[in-house]
């Protein structure tokens, strides 16, 4: 069996190929869509994690808050579909592992808490190979790995998504049936405001719900003494969340143990439990858990 369980591969030449049936095309799409829907059943809740641009932690985010929620004793998965920088699984402390498959599918490594998790970072070769994909693939890549995983039943799975609003985020808003809703992460900044707006007004183009907003990077606590410091100006996912009317979910401090944490492919959720920022996600998780299940 190849080492590599999914389909895709990085693009070749391709032979020229005869006309297809359209109607055997038809055939195959549906049976792709009935097997989503057929996996999706057995999951109660789907998150999206997006952002407005790269660089605010939004996989940091999608990370701890997968481990917060299911810290509370809930099934969690964890989908990175951030194919050109997938670092879910070291922020999870499985980096290195490899997918394997049966006749039942696919089965997704097992991280912190009971954590099923997928990712192409599974199946690159090296730390530097490249992703070089273009959107039907990648949208492909997606139903596989909603279709073909044998996520079992769960109580979440949460989908980290790449920065902006392109073609992953739309493929997961079509491809995943009952979506619950997206996450949106933040910073801070103007740049980081303006950007998510654009991922707050495409979620609403696409019919799905806003969760709410994470502010990362928020706030520093000094160790010493616990007095916050505002490095990068306060209030302003506050504000942004009022102007958009939306739920701030929480702020998550800035911690330099998160760097080392991180680094060292060590999840901080796991080595830092009583720090303020563990904290603030499992507050994150509790307000997480109390919309969507008292909204089902």
């Amino acid at each position: 069996m190849s080492s590599n369980p999914f389909r895709i591969q990085n693009p070749q030449p391709q032979p020229q190929r005869q006309p297809r049936d359209l109607r055997k095309v038809n055939q195959q799409v549906q049976a792709v869509d009935l097997k989503i829907q057929m996996k999706m059943k057995n999951i109660k809740y789907k998150i999206g994690v997006v952002s407005g641009k790269g660089g605010v932690g939004k996989s940091f985010v999608s990370s701890n808050l997968a481990m917060a929620i299911a810290a509370s004793g809930r099934k969690v998965g964890i989908v990175d579909v951030d194919f050109h920088g997938p670092s879910v699984p070291k922020m999870l402390g499985v980096r290195g592992q490899m997918l394997t498959a049966d006749d039942k599918g696919i089965n997704p490594v097992i991280g912190p808490f009971g954590i099923k998790v997928v990712s192409i970072d599974f199946l690159l070769p090296r730390d530097d190979t490249p992703v070089v994909w273009r959107g039907a693939i990648k949208h492909s890549a997606i139903k596989q790995f909603l279709g073909d995983v044998n996520w079992g039943e769960l109580d979440y799975l949460i989908i980290d998504m790449p920065p902006g609003t392109g073609d992953e985020a739309l493929s997961i808003a079509q491809l995943v049936p009952g979506i619950t809703g997206f996450v949106i992460v933040t910073i801070p900044s103007e740049v980081s405001t303006l950007a998510v707006k654009k991922s707050i007004n495409f979620a609403r183009t696409v019919n799905t719900k806003i969760l709410g907003v994470i502010e990362n990077m928020s706030h520093f606590v000094c160790p010493s003494d616990g007095k916050v410091y505002y490095i990068f100006g306060e209030g302003k996912g506050k504000k942004m969340a009022e102007e958009m009317g939306v739920d701030l979910l929480g702020q998550v401090p800035l911690d330099p143990s998160i760097a080392e944490a991180n680094d060292s492919g060590e999840p901080f959720f796991l080595k830092y439990p009583d720090s303020p920022t563990s904290k603030e996600f499992l507050n994150i998780a509790d307000k997480v858990i109390k919309i969507v299940e008292t909204n089902q």
